[in-house]
Formats: C-alpha cells, sequence, structure tokens
C-alpha cells in the first residue's frame, strides 16, 4: 500500500495531500489527507480496485450523491466523491473514492476492544444518538446496510454514524455482481436475518437489528451470536434466540433488555417500525409491555423446528418470568407523575424577547427536555437553548435575527424564520445553519415526520422538503376571500393538519381554527373545514384539541383524529394567556410527553414613530400619539407633515394618516380590501398601497390622504403584490412580486394611467425594497441572489443593462435621499450607511459609511420600517416601548395528567 499511497497522492496531488494510512476493511483502505481547497484535515477512503470494477464510477457516484444531502448532527457528512486513475507498474487502476471528515476522537470498535463493556446509561445514550441518526436517514430513504461499531465515531463526547451510503451504493451498483469479488455486504456478527439470507429489499427494520445488536456488544461485551466463521455465525442468527440480557449484567434496566430483544427478533414485522420507536422503548416509553416482551424472547422462535419439549419449555419459562415480574412488582400499575407547576427565570442578558414581530416566540422539544425561544442578541435577537437540567441557555450559533422556532420531530435540529421570509434549519448538536427557501411569508410552522416543513406563504399554506426544495401550495386563502392563514400545526400520524384563518374585519376572538387532510403527492386537496373560534390551537395526546381563545382563555375539546373533528364540548382550562400583537404572536406550547409552557399578560410592547438625527440623537415624533394598534411600516409625505402608517389591530390591517407634529390621526381604509403598506404619491394627496381581491392575484390600490372619495384601482394582477412604490417624478410605480412560487419576489414597473406590467428585475433570487433616485434615473433594491442580502442599484427603467453593488458584507432596505446625493440603507451588522454617489453620466458612488446604530429599532426588511426626512437630516424610525411588558414565562411539567383528570379521559 506504500507505493499504491505515493501513486494515489500524484493522482490527486491538486486536491488532497495525502499523509498516511489509518484503516484498512473488507471494502476501503483509509487514509489521513489535506484537503488542499478548504485548509482542513479529512479521511480519504479508497474503494478496493476489483470493488471499483464491478460497482462501475458511473452508478456508484450517482448512488452515493444521496448521502450527500444528509444533514444531521450525528451523520458524518460526505465532503466529496470521485474516480481517479492510479498508474501502477502493470497499468493505470482505475479506484473510486470518497471524503469526508476526520474525527480526532475513536470509532466505538476502539473502545469496544479497549474496555469491553461500556457503562450502561452512556450505552443506551450512544445507542439512542445513533437510532435518531439513522430514523432522518430512513425518513429520506437512505437505508445504512452496514451499522457496526467500526463505523460509529466517538468524538467530544458525542457520536457519528459514518459511512452511509457506501453499502448502500454498492449494493444498488454492483447487485449480484458482488459476489465475484469474494465480498460481501454486512459484517456476520450485525447482519439482520433478512440480510444474511440475500433479500433484496432491506429495510429501515434492519438497521434497527443492527443497532440492537451494537447496544447488546456494549453491554454484554458481546455481539448475541459469534461463531468461528461467518457461516457459523448466520447459521445462529438465522436459527438461534438471543441470550437474555439480564443474567449476564443485572445492572442493565429491565426495559432495555426489553427493546434490545424486540429489536432483535427475527421478522421485520415483529422489530420496532422505525428507529425512533426503539429509541423510545430505550428511554422507557411506548414499546410492548416487559413482561409480554420477556416472555416472547423466551418462546421458541418463529420459523425454527424445535422438539415439543422445547415448546413447553418455552412457556414455562414465560411463566415463570411473568411470576417473578409480579414478585418484584413490574405488574403493579405506577403511579402518576405529579404535576409539577413553576415561572422560569431568565436572567437579562438571556430574557425572553419581546415581541417585535408576529411568531412563535417559544418552542419546546417533543420530549420536553429542551426548549428554544427568542431572546437578545449583541445586535437585535437570536434563538437561544434551554436544557431541562441546565440552569442557563445558551444561543444557537448561526440563528442570529431568527424568530418563530420550531423542533425536528427527533428534537436534534431546529427550523425558524429571519425577517419572517428566510426559512432556516441548524442542529442543536452544531453544525451550520441550512438555508431551506427565502419565499415564505411566516409567523410560524411545523416539521412533519413525513420529512416536510408545512409554513406559512403569502397566500396560505404550503409545505417543503425539510432539506429544501419547491414550495407546494396546500392551502390558498385569496380562493376563499380571506386575510390570512397562519401557524400550521401537523396532527400525529401525519395524516391532518390544523392552523387558523381569519377574514377581514374580525376581531381576535374570531380567528377560524381549521383543519384539513394533508394530501399525499398527486392526489387532490381536501378543503379545509371550520372546526372552531380561536386564536391558536395544537393538538393534545390526551385525544383534545387545545384552543387559545381572543380572551386568553385555554379550552380543551375532545377530538377524533381519524375523523378531524371535534366530538364533544368543550372544558375551561384557566385564563389569562398572553395574547399578543392582537393574536399574531403565540407562546403556548407542548411537548409530547405533557409539558406545557405559555406566557401570561400582555407581552407585546406598543411600538412608537421616533426622530433620529444622523449622528444617533432620538426625540419623539408626538409623545402624546398613542397608535390604536401595532404600526407595521410607515411613511413621511413628500413635504414632511404626515405620516402614512399600516396597524394592525384586531388582526387586521388598516391605513392610518397622522398630521406632524402634533395634529391628529385618522384612519384613511375600511376593510374594503385587505390593505397595507402605503406609499405616497409623489404630489402627496394620495396614498398607493397594496389591497387583495381575495381571488388568485392582487390589487395596486390608490385612495385620497384624507379619506374622502372612493379606492381607486390601478391595476389588477394575476400575481400577488407585496409592495408598491411610486416614483417621486409621478411617472412609474413599482412593484414588488409576493414571495410564493420559484422566482417569486421579483420587481415589476407599471406607467401612470397603463395597465401594462414592465419586468424590472425577475430571476431565481428574491428582489424585494425597490425605490428610484430622485430624478427617475436608478433603481435601487435588495437581492440575496450572492447568498446574502445586498443592496444593488440599476439603471431606470432600463433595468437590464447594467448593475452595481453598493452595500458591503450584507445590506437592505434601500433610501434615496431627496437630494439625490446619497442612498440609505440598513447594514447586516444593524447601523444606518450612507453612500454617497456622484454626478455624471454614469451611476457612481463612495464607500459605504455608518451614521448611527439601528440595533434598538424594529427591524428593517421587505416591509418598510423606516423613512428620510425631506431635508436628509433625519430618519422616522419605529421603535418598541417598555409600557406592559408584564409577561411571565410558565411551564408544567406532566400537565397532561391534569388535563386528563379535568376531562375525565
Amino acid at each position: 500500500m506504500p507505493e499504491t499511497q505515493s501513486r494515489l497522492q500524484v493522482a490527486l496531488s491538486d486536491r488532497y495531500r495525502i499523509e498516511r494510512e489509518i484503516g484498512a476493511g473488507g471494502m476501503a483502505t483509509v487514509f489521513l489527507a489535506q484537503d488542499l481547497r478548504h485548509d482542513r484535515r479529512v479521511a480519504l477512503k479508497l474503494l478496493r480496485p476489483e470493488l471499483s470494477a464491478v460497482i462501475g464510477a458511473e452508478r456508484f457516484l450517482a448512488e452515493i450523491k444521496l448521502t450527500a444531502n444528509l444533514q444531521h448532527p450525528h451523520i458524518l457528512p460526505l465532503f466529496d466523491s470521485g474516480e481517479v486513475v492510479v498508474d501502477n507498474p502493470d497499468g493505470a487502476q482505475r479506484y473510486l473514492f470518497y471524503v469526508m471528515p476526520f474525527v480526532e476522537g475513536e470509532s466505538l470498535r476502539a473502545r469496544l476492544n479497549r474496555e469491553k463493556q461500556l457503562p450502561v446509561a452512556e450505552s443506551v445514550r450512544i445507542a439512542v444518538v445513533v437510532a435518531s441518526a439513522l430514523d432522518y436517514a430512513h425518513r429520506h430513504g437512505v437505508v445504512h446496510r452496514d451499522i457496526k461499531p467500526e463505523n460509529i465515531l466517538l468524538h467530544d463526547g458525542q457520536a457519528l454514524v459514518a459511512d452511509f451510503g457506501i453499502a448502500l451504493a454498492a449494493s444498488k451498483a454492483g447487485g449480484n455482481r458482488m459476489t465475484e469479488t469474494g465480498m460481501s455486504l454486512g459484517t456476520p456478527h450485525y447482519m439482520s436475518p433478512e440480510q444474511a439470507m440475500g433479500e433484496r429489499e432491506i429495510t429501515a427494520r434492519s438497521d434497527v437489528y443492527a443497532l440492537g445488536v451494537v447496544l447488546y456488544e456494549m453491554l454484554t461485551g458481546d455481539p448475541p451470536f459469534t461463531g468461528s466463521t461467518a457461516q457459523a455465525i448466520v447459521a445462529r442468527v438465522l436459527t438461534e434466540p438471543p441470550r437474555p440480557i439480564l443474567p449476564q449484567r443485572h445492572t442493565i434496566p429491565p426495559e432495555v433488555e426489553a427493546a434490545i430483544l424486540v429489536a432483535l427478533e427475527k421478522l421485520p414485522a415483529d422489530r420496532f417500525a422505525s428507529a425512533a420507536e426503539f429509541a423510545e422503548a430505550l428511554k422507557g416509553r411506548g414499546g410492548p409491555t416487559r413482561v409480554s416482551v420477556a416472555a416472547s424472547a423466551a418462546a421458541p422462535v418463529a420459523g425454527t423446528r424445535g422438539r415439543r419439549g422445547a415448546g413447553v419449555y418455552g412457556l414455562g419459562a414465560a411463566l415463570a418470568i411473568a411470576v417473578a415480574a409480579a414478585a418484584w412488582g413490574w405488574l403493579r400499575p405506577e403511579p402518576a407523575p405529579s404535576v409539577n407547576r413553576f415561572s422560569l427565570y431568565f436572567p437579562p442578558a438571556q430574557a425572553l424577547a419581546p415581541v417585535s414581530i408576529s411568531g412563535n416566540r417559544i418552542a419546546i422539544s417533543p420530549d420536553g427536555q429542551r426548549m428554544v425561544y427568542v431572546g437578545p442578541a449583541q445586535t437585535g435577537v437570536q434563538l437561544w437553548l434551554r436544557e431541562h437540567d441546565q440552569l442557563l441557555a445558551t444561543p444557537v450559533p448561526g440563528t442570529a435575527g431568527g424568530g418563530s422556532p420550531f423542533f425536528s420531530p427527533d428534537g436534534s435540529q431546529i427550523g425558524f424564520v429571519i425577517q419572517g421570509t428566510r426559512l432556516r434549519t441548524v442542529a442543536l448538536g452544531g453544525g451550520p445553519t441550512v438555508p431551506i427557501s427565502d419565499s415564505v411569508n411566516s409567523s410560524g410552522g411545523d416539521w412533519g415526520t413525513d420529512g416536510y416543513i408545512y409554513i406559512e406563504v403569502d397566500s396560505g399554506i404550503a409545505r417543503l422538503p425539510a432539506t429544501g426544495g419547491r414550495l407546494e401550495q396546500l392551502y390558498n386563502m385569496l380562493d376563499h376571500k380571506e386575510s390570512g392563514a397562519e401557524f400550521p400545526i401537523v396532527l400525529p400520524g401525519g395524516k391532518g393538519l390544523v392552523f387558523r384563518t381569519r377574514k377581514t374585519n374580525q376581531a381576535v376572538g374570531d380567528f377560524q381554527i381549521v383543519a384539513m387532510p394533508i394530501p399525499k403527492h398527486g392526489e387532490k386537496r381536501v378543503e379545509p373545514h371550520v372546526l372552531t373560534r380561536g386564536v391558536y390551537a395544537r393538538y393534545s395526546p390526551t385525544g383534545h384539541l387545545l384552543v387559545v381563545t381572543g380572551e386568553g382563555k385555554l379550552v380543551a375539546y375532545p377530538f377524533d383524529l381519524g375523523k378531524l373533528a371535534i366530538t364533544g364540548a368543550p372544558v375551561s382550562l384557566f385564563e389569562g394567556i398572553g395574547i399578543e400583537i392582537g393574536g399574531f404572536s403565540t407562546t403556548l406550547q407542548l411537548s409530547n410527553t405533557g409539558t406545557l409552557v405559555y406566557t401570561t399578560g400582555a407581552a407585546a410592547r406598543p411600538r412608537e414613530a421616533v426622530w433620529v438625527t444622523r449622528e444617533g440623537l432620538e426625540t419623539p415624533v408626538d409623545s402624546s400619539w398613542v397608535p390604536p394598534g401595532t404600526i407595521v411600516n410607515a411613511a413621511l409625505s413628500p413635504d414632511g407633515t404626515a405620516l402614512a402608517a399600516d396597524i394592525v389591530a384586531n388582526g387586521n390591517n388598516a391605513l392610518w394618516i397622522k398630521h406632524l407634529p402634533s395634529g391628529p390621526a385618522s384612519r384613511v381604509t375600511f376593510g374594503d380590501t385587505v390593505n397595507m403598506r402605503p406609499s405616497w404619491s409623489a404630489d402627496g394627496r394620495s396614498l398607493v398601497y397594496i389591497g387583495n381581491a381575495g381571488a388568485n392575484g392582487g390589487l395596486l390600490m390608490r385612495r385620497r390622504a384624507d379619506g374622502t372619495g372612493a379606492p381607486e384601482l390601478l391595476l389588477k394582477s394575476p400575481f400577488a403584490f407585496a409592495q408598491a412604490i411610486e416614483t417621486q417624478d409621478g411617472k412609474w410605480i413599482l412593484a414588488r412580486r409576493s414571495f410564493l412560487e420559484a422566482g417569486a419576489g421579483d420587481i415589476y414597473a407599471v406607467r401612470e394611467g397603463d395597465s401594462t406590467l414592465v419586468p424590472l428585475v425577475t430571476g431565481p433570487a428574491s428582489e424585494v425594497s425597490p425605490t428610484v433616485s430622485p430624478d427617475g434615473r436608478w433603481l435601487a433594491y435588495m437581492s440575496n441572489e450572492s447568498g446574502q442580502e445586498e443592496v444593488y442599484v440599476r439603471p431606470f427603467p432600463d433595468a437590464g443593462s447594467a448593475r452595481w453593488q453598493v452595500s458591503v458584507a450584507g445590506g437592505r432596505d434601500p433610501k434615496w435621499a431627496h437630494s439625490g446625493k446619497e442612498l440609505f440603507y440598513w447594514s447586516a451588522g444593524n447601523k444606518m450607511m450612507s453612500v454617497g454617489i456622484r454626478p455624471g453620466a454614469t451611476f457612481g458612488f463612495d464607500q459605504p459609511r455608518a451614521l448611527f446604530s439601528t440595533a434598538s429599532y424594529v427591524p428593517s426588511g421587505p416591509v418598510q420600517t423606516y423613512d428620510v426626512s425631506p431635508d436628509d437630516k433625519r430618519f422616522v424610525m419605529l421603535r418598541e416601548t417598555s409600557a406592559n411588558d408584564r409577561s411571565e414565562f410558565i411551564v408544567v411539567q406532566n400537565w397532561t395528567q391534569e388535563l386528563r383528570a379535568r376531562t375525565r379521559r
């Protein structure tokens, strides 16, 4: 191999520096190498040449791509793969290789060789972690096929599953020709009976079997079946029952032995249906009873030929175990766990963030062991993780600006939304933030066991793969003349969805809670049906639908999951749940294990409009003005004497005019359509805003700022809009397309008096916040085409002829100075930036410079939250006041016991 290593180094010299051989197995040799492109140490695995020849490069590389998309904190990722030609003395030899991270640590095999047996608690923890990785892979259609201690790496107290896909790729690509090489897929000690028999269709239950063998070995020191040859081992795998574990090590909990023996059943149908079920049984939750499992373990093995006496012995052993179980108290019902209710304290530096945008602020893991919430960051907000056994929370890396958190089904990952539009996931065990979509418009989402995320979008409810992909709309609120569809919750079993809808001008308590079946791909969608009224709903494992009413009461309805129907009268549970931003922010969460969390009081902080000078000095716009709701965005009139505001109250948007400096505020729209996000006409007499006709399309509207006259329809479009801006010369109206399908977020223009939409900036990226310079020559906007938000400028209206990036290291929401000599934008580091514009025939600009910090103001983004005064000397910003911040964070452990008692279920 040293000669092969040196020749391999020559062949891969442009990509990797081979340092030394670190291992060899039946199918591959492993080298420690340096990735020259990324300056990192990697493990390069070189398949045996005879295996490479049988498989073929094209088929192997096509199959192994499946594993490149697996992103889980306990799966060792795939960095690279390929084919390399090595010049040997007897001719060129083709090798297949793949590259994975080099893990500083050891394999589980190395530790077992050293220690023989591992502590019980640690063994179970490793098995549960591996089960979570396997369950994730299985839900994405990948079966490992070769789980064994050699493929489980131990690093910094964590377990990582390696070599995902090599056995799959080899078996699929090599097929029956594998026997020609003298090699077999899988290791005899850990092969399931169906693998040992050469079954073609290997399912997730085969990995469950192998993991059961690994755990058996960690606890007892040996696999359940051993022998002097591979054939002898396979024969025992097929014909013999495993020895019970408790006689070998009495400190093993009975439920752990019971779970292992179920995992080791000969027939796949008799094992756990999923790795997740195996993990739950190891934790003492779910699965068969201990007595039934113990009895089945001692009974004759199905499919074997035993003497009659063996059957009698098996029955006698089962009875003896049952008697022993009764003697030890196993058959006595366990006392119900106590209900523990307490208030959770956060130090100021880790405090639950006040409500600034709509969405969930808290998420609890399915097992109730950890919570993630929205808390403070150095600038803005980020997500924090609070483990149940820790006094302090820790920030979750890569979640700056994040909100609306929700857990993956196995509790290892978090989904969250940045600025209401960018859906991301991150593994809580460490790893990069994964971009899933930039085209949502969400207050919250849910992660189904089917591997899909269900999320709110501009026109309703959609789903997409948790690894990213195309948004598939499930419910279109526009077809029902509704103004909102929010907070989707996937019901157990993944067959149904519960969410809320709202009509224009409905009060908070009049939101509808609806349910609909989740269609399979290609199936016709079934429209949702109304269940009841309320702000928010969650399903309880007790068989109830929990509903928060508009008055902050929690009520429980008996609920039939099969029929997606309420089956009885509600039971009122308690009052005082906080209703925030008119019902657009929620905190009530319930884990699968019965832990309830919620906040009380009026946790929403009212917003106020303030003046901020270029130096960052702040004064109120009007200290006596108390807005009748939450200000979403605001725009100054061209002469600076009035402020147009989009204000949400009782779940509905309305446009208001506040006369400055101390004049009255008056409402100018009254629910004729959904109306939001105003901008001023060039002459300052009217407002241009977005409307929604309740059909598949959108409206550009105009209305006199004094509230007189009827609204004027400027344009009806086949697709929805999310922003409309009139140019300062009054000749054009810019419109930004709403987020939903691929390519949405594009920017269009329409001439005054015309109805033809002219595309300005379109493409796969999302473009928002369009604005034209005062002289009508330049279009500024924000795009994420580079992978992060940046501010760009193009000629107007000939936007396709040139483009300049103005911002540096991130920027959003550009605004032109009225003089045309500056362009302002909000930086990624929360600074108000100024870019000097040079006069001339072509566009010229200076380096951006910071004016003041924007960290204490409502974040800007796709929705306008600041504007520039006519003299360009100050800005109107939105900030949250400290009034009414009375939130209290309540935790109730085992709350479902109390619910059952109240409802007698």
